[in-house]
């Protein structure tokens, strides 16, 4: 079983981006610990960043057959804005958990709406990249139980 982790626009920049928001560790941190937790937790893991919308829809179409049982993603700007997305998801009909690396409820108004939290198992905001982590042990927890 194949959980793939999703991170959307600027989140390559994790770690010398703004770092008082998002931290220290890099995107290549992230996605080395949460390729190691999966296997600890008995499932495989892929990592798939792009910072462009088309992208990581063709990427979760893709999802359907390859495998993959489950989404974790850190949708960045797109949350608030990507329609293409929330739908992209509702059409693979698998699940999905959001990530936010801050708290997008203490930032600006705009950043307040997610386009993917009504489609999604969970939603995970202001842990930093611990966040990650969590979302992965909750679906892993459902997936072995369905």
């Amino acid at each position: 079983m194949s959980i793939l982790l999703l991170n959307g626009p600027n989140l390559n920049l994790l770690g010398t981006r703004e770092p008082h928001i998002y931290g220290a560790d890099t995107l290549a941190d992230v996605e080395r610990r949460f390729i190691d937790e999966a296997k600890s937790l008995g499932f495989a893991a892929q990592c798939f960043q792009s910072n462009h919308e088309g992208a990581l829809i063709d990427r979760i179409h893709a999802a359907r057959l390859d495998g993959t049982r489950g989404f974790v993603i850190n949708p960045g700007g797109l949350t608030h804005t990507s329609v293409a997305l929330r739908d992209a998801f509702a059409g693979v009909a698998l699940p999905v958990m959001e990530v936010h690396v801050s708290n997008v409820h203490k930032r600006e108004e705009f950043r307040h709406h997610s386009y993917i939290s009504g489609i999604a198992e969970g939603v995970i905001a202001g842990l930093g990249v611990m966040g990650y982590s969590a979302a992965l042990r909750f679906l892993a927890a459902k997936l072995s139980k369905a």
